[in-house]
């Protein structure tokens, strides 16, 4: 049960108070500086990956001020930009309770949690032997900071081993311009530096640095774990690594203008039937960059534009199946999204200029120049809202028949993680107003585990009777600045059991 608002208010206050005594500061507008830019690859599917644009912007110095600061939120889906400066580490991390987060000492814990954007600013932001770790959470931006020395043996321990970790469920997170590095191997206490498992989708690593580490990263725990997948790799530093570069076991995976050099033993091993596309790489200095490694359970690639730069290659055996020395692809891979990518020969030059925390957040333009970083364009289906107010917040709501234990609030209560559904696989759903009020756009939202559920539909002027748009899939719907009382979102087809988590208004 939801706690009265004046307790929540209460609570939240002495939360923030929590977090300016830990080194955390709530920053006005004029103040804020939170990254720019949108992301590309597979985070853009499956509604798009925005964090925690237009929420409050919060200034963190220590682990325990970003986790007051997740604690301080109304809800655990309330936007929030927490801006990180200076060194995290298990000295100044601790656990924070709060309705709005599932926090722990030592880790930097996303837990359950939604629409969160961590970015390094200032003079930067190093989580020293501390790992980020994100489960059953969706919505995450983490950007412009430098993760290292992260152990699951020896001491300090913290996150498995895994200077980033995602598992159990999480869907849409973004991770730019990064620096994750090790000092060693497992020999040594470190594990992976970008892992996934256990059902985590639609992921983009880009314009970051692995390095100096045993493990790379992983897509799947095991040769059962193969849920994982959509995940995008482009324009990032692979340097002195001993494997995993990465690992994909199952789902799809698409590596391009990555720069890998000293890669010791193998690269991007696609196994247990996953489909890579390796796109115009520079693979240097480097052993069996390309393959299915220390398994028979086959993966796949579609190989396209790389550059070897001094690449040997092992032979074939039972448990070992080298794509090259000639690179033969062994599947087609098709890409959903729209992106552009440097020529090959080019890669280690831009990669050098953009990858890595504090360089600027600079990209790529596609020609082989940078470019600073730009405002992302909202595409058909972006989620990122219009601007201005939800007016669906405080507004009423109806509709067709409703599935058990859902509910037409759901609607408009600003929470993800409660929803509205049909009664069946159609259905219709309206937000009403007790006066004239006038709306050019709408963003419909569905809940976690149904993406994609939504097929055809219709925006209706309930008042009118007449139709405002219609199209495929959730996202945001532009049309006509209208003055209306009612307005009626029509599922004219689906595939499984459509889930509305938000259905928002905007006026511009």
């Amino acid at each position: 049960m939801r706690q009265p608002f004046t307790r929540r208010l209460q609570a939240a206050l002495a939360i923030l108070a929590l977090a300016a005594a830990a080194g955390g500061v709530v920053l006005t507008a004029p103040e804020a500086s939170a990254a720019a830019g949108g992301a590309t690859g597979y985070a853009t599917q499956n509604g798009g990956t925005t964090g925690g644009a237009g929420g409050q912007t919060v200034r963190a110095t220590t682990g325990t001020a970003i986790h007051a600061a997740l604690c301080g939120r109304a809800a655990d889906s309330t936007p929030i930009v927490i801006e990180v400066e200076g060194t995290i580490n298990h000295g100044n991390t601790s656990k924070v309770s709060g309705s709005s987060c599932n926090t722990a000492d030592g880790v930097i814990e996303l837990k359950q949690i939604s629409n969160v954007t961590i970015v390094g600013v200032g003079g930067g932001a190093v989580f020293d032997q501390i790992g980020i770790h994100i489960r059953e959470s969706s919505n995450i931006v983490i950007q412009n900071v430098t993760v290292r020395n992260v152990k699951k043996s020896g001491s300090p321990t913290s996150n498995g081993g895994d200077a980033i970790g995602m598992e159990s469920g999480v869907r849409n997170v973004w991770v730019d311009h990064t620096t994750l590095e090790a000092s060693g191997g497992e020999s040594e206490g470190y594990d992976g530096l970008f892992d996934m498992k256990s059902d985590t989708r639609y992921v983009t690593l880009s314009y970051s640095v692995l390095r100096n580490s045993g493990r790379g990263g992983l897509v799947g725990s095991s040769e059962s774990d193969v849920s994982n997948g959509f995940v995008t790799y482009h324009h990032n530093l692979f340097e002195n690594i001993d494997s995993r570069a990465p690992l994909l076991r199952g789902g799809v995976g698409h590596m391009f203008n990555n720069h890998y050099v000293r890669i010791n033993s193998s690269g991007i091993n696609s196994r247990a039937g996953a489909r890579a596309k390796v796109e115009n790489n520079y693979f240097e200095d480097s052993k069996d960059v390309l393959g299915t490694f220390y398994t028979d359970a086959a993966g796949y690639w579609q190989a396209d534009g790389n550059t070897l730069d001094n690449v040997t290659w092992s032979s074939p055996g039972e448990d070992n199946n080298p794509a090259g020395p000639d690179m033969k692809s062994t599947t087609t891979v098709s890409i959903p999204y729209a992106y552009t990518a440097d020529a090959a020969g080019c890669v280690p030059d831009v990669v050098s200029r953009t990858a890595g925390a504090d360089k600027g957040l600079k990209v790529s333009d596609g020609n082989c120049a940078t470019q600073p970083p730009t405002e992302p364009t909202p595409g058909p289906t972006d989620p990122t809202p219009p601007g201005g107010t939800n007016l669906s917040i405080g507004a009423g709501s109806d509709g067709s028949s409703k599935a058990s234990g859902t509910s037409f609030g759901h609607l408009r209560d600003g929470d993800l993680t409660t929803y509205w559904s049909p009664a069946g696989s159609t259905g219709h759903a309206s937000v009403k107003w007790d006066s004239a009020t006038a709306v050019s756009s709408v963003v419909i939202r569905e809940a976690a585990g149904s993406e994609g559920s939504i097929g055809a539909w219709r925006l209706l002027d309930a008042d009118a009777g007449t139709v405002l748009a219609s199209g495929d899939g959730a996202g945001t719907i532009s049309f006509p600045r209208t003055t209306l009382r009612k307005i009626t979102f029509e599922i004219v087809g689906s595939t499984g059991s459509p889930k509305i988590a938000e259905y928002e208004t905007y006026a511009g």
